[in-house]
């Protein structure tokens, strides 16, 4: 109440920012007839003068009116756009690192370039976020014209783009690509070898269309990197047959107690709860195909995998539905992003959810994938020195925003007032009787000339629609996740008089609904049209215009309710744009999953009661204020459900950051020598300690034990009882010393003999390779150890302090572990001396001149019982025997290092093409990798 008092005296924080940004604007108009006054050259030579007075000082908030001036006339030249002033406000909330909330058909686009401009004078580059590569290019492409004339360079980054082409994108002025790619990039940048492979620059300034979309809807997505793990593919298939024959519990809360039924599912939170009748089932069928043994449980700790096989494959059948949830394209099951409507192509679920799908699609099962290095869109947003962001829905999760990523949103004024009539939702008893009551609304729309759009949350709902429609001889267009590549051809004539459009969600969809139709869009070239056909159509899409503007403009129908209401104002914002007419309604039955889960008893029985028909409705205030608290619910339990993500996931990134910090220094620093000092006498000094505790006098020692430790770890043979015979006064600390000085007299002595170039590559591969092995390993203890987290709360503990603690620790042992591997790894790995390399060098020549012989003896033209010539087979042993010897003797430092085992002894299988995962030709029983090929 004192808030409503003290806003109506001094205005909302809304309006004050709005007050307070208007003068400014006033400052940039003042300079317009300035501005106007330069030619092209002046004009164009501005962007020097202003990176200029940037360099000597000048902030960007004091170039600020004189650029967004500059940027306004120079697009009034190049695009013949003039900016408005509420563009300008955005423009200006932008640069300040917050969100600019505008309608749909504002010109969010833009209203971008000015803030980019100003931004892209420090040089430190701009990055612009878009939800898809379409819109990345169209918006390049778009508003490469106005920067090319203001001497700024644009790069545009997408999926499997030559790495060459990745580095000038970001390298350019202004960046644009999708959020997924920036991730990517980030993580892939921090698994590279060399320095100059990292394509990212210092992450400076970032705007991010439609946002919400991106922090809000895909925060829970993890960005995931990951490698084949082993096949389990069999498993699945063999889980898959048991599934049929569970049966569903109807009455969860029913069935929690008697549990006559197999399983139930807690649909709010997606989460499956298996019955005792439902786990003796299961495991008598897994005893009965020989998974589990007579007298074994799910329960086993060896068996747990087995459970997680078989909860996945319960969700796969139960909880994730073809065509919502996904489609199934050319065999292959793919993702469909329940915000967007999009297909995400090469994304997949984690945890065996995607195997499992993929077992009940009878589609080919993937091996599972091994986590290589992970992020959230949240941690990676965050990692940008400024962040701001625009999108037409973000004021009903402003709270959120701030807390999480500290951005205010501000809400930017219509340039025209909003014409749209929001309309009451109608209520149906069943789905079919509101299918009957949209077509019948469709007519009627269609009987006055106005063009429609219907809204639908699922491809699945957007085809039973579609069917119905067929049924009517009702003539429309679906745009859903199997038509993406007609999208914008099919948008762009949404607004035609009486069109019927069928589209599945339309968050960032990119393209603006005109009255009447674009006709610009049957032209195909429109340089080649003649200026008398170019007034011709105008004229046509003239006539169209003002019919669909007298038919009551484009009229909106969502044939259900989101779980956000940021979704349905997405849709309902595709009417009323620049002050156009328009109507939205959205229809509803007590069939939608949001009325059945979650708008409760009250308004169903008060429904029932009316003794309704099929095909009747009811609009009730009482009824939009449960849907409206229905959406709040689940609004409510997703902010916690990223909440709760992300406070885990901070502790992830804090590791991540020191991880990828320590990798940078590796790449960066040119001597590692100090570095690895220090480390050795960590390692050391951390074996010894097992073996002579410290403080402790010489009847505790075991030195026999160190002796053969250090000779099985470090093949360092030292003859420590010696020592201690030979100098009775040597104690504990003089012991540890001697030990220690040995190990680095050793260690340079090697170094020295490969010389100190080879010696220090060798020394950062050895690093490298050992940090993302451990960080691998790591990132999948840390998952295995959020999911059973939880589990401390019923022992009184707090699980975020008990992950806190416990992931600490692991980071502790992983780092330890990087220190171990690498000082064992130099100390083991096989360093010809300079004797040896001349023998193999002697070896080599004999053996190419023996292989010669035989060739030109045997003759080219016999066959081997392989069906080789003589001519490959010669060559190819001359090959093999050369590689057994070391590989190349010209490059015998590191190479020849490289291609004998760790244990000393030469591979004879080096350059041989065998699979890494293949078993090793020895007879060892281990993988290659595991054996020979062990680098």
């Amino acid at each position: 109440m004192l808030s409503k008092i003290i806003g109506s005296v001094v205005g909302t924080k809304n309006e004050r920012e709005l007050k307070r940004m208007r003068k400014v604007v006033s400052k940039i108009n003042a300079r317009e007839a300035e501005i106007q006054a330069l030619s092209d050259e002046q004009l164009q030579q501005k962007t020097a003068e202003f990176k200029a007075r940037h360099q000597n000082g000048e902030s960007l908030d004091a170039l600020l009116p004189e650029a967004f001036a500059v940027c306004r006339e120079a697009s009034l030249r190049v695009n013949g756009m003039r900016h408005y002033d509420v563009q300008l406000i955005g423009g200006i909330t932008l640069h300040e690192g917050k969100i600019a909330e505008m309608k749909t058909g504002e010109g969010k686009t833009l209203m971008g370039t000015l803030a980019m401009y100003l931004n892209a004078i420090s040089g430190k580059g701009v990055h612009l976020v878009t939800v898809n590569d379409y819109l990345a290019a169209r918006d390049a492409e778009l508003n490469r014209p106005l920067f090319g004339f203001l001497g700024m360079t644009v790069g545009v980054i997408y999926s499997q783009q030559p790495p060459q082409e990745k580095i000038a994108a970001y390298q350019a002025d202004i960046t644009y690509g999708t959020n997924n790619e920036y991730g990517f990039d980030y993580l892939r940048d921090n698994m590279v070898f060399k320095l100059e492979e990292k394509k990212q620059r210092a992450l400076n300034f970032c705007i991010i269309d439609e946002i919400d979309s991106i922090l809000i809807d895909e925060a829970r997505t993890p960005l995931i990197i990951s490698g084949q793990a082993e096949d389990s593919s069999r498993m699945y298939a063999l889980i898959n047959t048991i599934i049929p024959v569970l049966i569903r519990s109807k009455d969860e809360e029913a069935n929690k107690n008697n549990e006559e039924e197999d399983f139930w599912i807690d649909e709010k939170n997606r989460q499956i709860e298996i019955s005792e009748k439902g786990y003796e089932k299961i495991e008598r069928f897994l005893i009965e195909v020989g998974e589990l043994g007579e007298n074994e449980s799910l329960y086993s700790p060896s068996r747990l995998p087995l459970l997680a096989h078989v909860q996945a494959a319960i969700r796969a059948h139960h909880v994730f539905v073809k065509n919502v949830h996904y489609i199934v394209d050319e065999g292959e099951v793919v993702i469909v992003d329940e915000n967007t409507g999009r297909t995400m192509p090469g994304r997949r679920w984690s945890e065996g959810l995607h195997q499992a799908v993929e077992a009940k699609e009878n589609a080919e099962i993937q091996a599972e994938n091994q986590t290589l290095a992970t992020t959230t869109f949240q941690n990676y947003f965050r990692l940008y020195e400024k962040l701001s962001g625009m999108t037409g829905t973000a004021d009903t999760e402003a709270a959120e925003f701030k807390s999480t990523y500290d951005l205010d949103v501000i809400v930017i004024p219509t340039h025209e007032p909003i014409a749209r009539i929001d309309m009451d939702d109608q209520i149906f008893l069943t789905k079919l009787g509101k299918y009957k009551g949209i077509i019948r609304e469709i007519k009627e729309i269609q009987a006055k000339g106005a063009p429609v759009l219907v809204g639908t949350a699922t491809i699945e709902a957007s085809e039973e629609l579609s069917y119905l429609l067929d049924q009517e001889n009702v003539k429309h267009n679906v745009l859903n996740a199997k038509q993406h590549e007609r999208e914008a051809e099919i948008i762009a004539q949404a607004g035609s008089p009486k069109s019927v459009t069928i589209a599945t969600n339309m968050a960032g969809r990119g393209t603006d609904i005109i009255l009447g139709g674009n006709w610009q869009s049957f032209i195909e070239d429109i340089d080649s049209v003649s200026p008398e056909e170019m007034q011709r159509l105008k004229a046509q899409w003239q006539i169209k215009h003002d019919q669909v503007v007298a038919a009551g403009g484009l009229h909106i129908i969502g044939s259900e309710r989101h779980e956000s209401r940021r979704i349905d104002n997405q849709l309902r914002g595709r009417a009323g744009r620049q002050g156009d007419p328009g109507m939205s309604r959205f229809f509803l039955s007590l069939e939608d999953d949001l009325m059945r889960i979650f708008a409760g008893d009250r308004v169903v029985n008060m429904m029932r009661a009316m003794g309704l028909k099929e095909d009747e409705a009811i609009e009730h205030k009482m009824v939009s204020k449960s849907i409206e608290n229905a959406q709040g619910k689940v609004e409510s339990r997703d902010f916690d459900a990223r909440k709760n993500l992300l406070k885990y996931d901070d502790v992830a990134n804090e590791q991540r950051k020191v991880i990828y910090s320590q990798r940078d220094d590796l790449l960066a620093e040119m001597d590692l020598l100090d570095a690895l000092e220090v480390m050795h006498r960590e390692v050391y000094n951390a074996m010894i300690n097992q073996f002579i505790p410290p403080g402790s006098i010489d009847d505790q020692w075991n030195v026999d034990g160190l002796e053969d430790e250090l000779e099985d770890e470090f093949k360092i043979s030292m003859p420590i009882n010696d020592w201690l015979d030979e100098d009775r006064r040597l104690d504990e600390e003089g012991l540890r010393e001697k030990i220690v000085q040995t190990a680095l007299e050793r260690y340079h002595g090697r170094r020295d003999q490969m010389g100190e170039q080879d010696a220090a590559q060798l020394e950062r591969h050895f690093m490298l390779q050992s940090l993302d092995k451990h960080w691998k390993e790591h990132l999948t203890q840390m998952d295995q150890l959020r999911k059973g987290i939880h589990l401390r709360g019923y022992a009184q503990k707090n699980p975020e302090q008990e992950y806190k603690r416990e992931s600490f620790e692991l980071f502790q042992m992983m780092l330890g572990a990087i220190k171990s591997e690498t000082v064992q790894d130099l100390s083991r790995v096989h360093i010809p001396t300079k004797e040896e390399l001349e023998a193999l060098e002697i070896q080599q020549r004999e053996n190419a001149a023996h292989m010669q012989m035989q060739f030109e003896h045997d003759g080219v033209d016999n066959l081997d019982s392989n069906g080789n010539s003589n001519e490959n087979r010669a060559a190819g042993q001359a090959q093999a025997q050369s590689t057994a010897l070391g590989g190349s003797v010209a490059a015998a430092g590191v190479s020849g290092a490289i291609a004998g085992n760790v244990d000393g002894e030469p591979n004879p299988y080096a350059g041989s093409n065998i699979s890494r995962n293949a078993l090793c030709p020895c007879g060892s029983g281990l993988k290659y990798k595991q054996c020979h090929g062990k680098i």
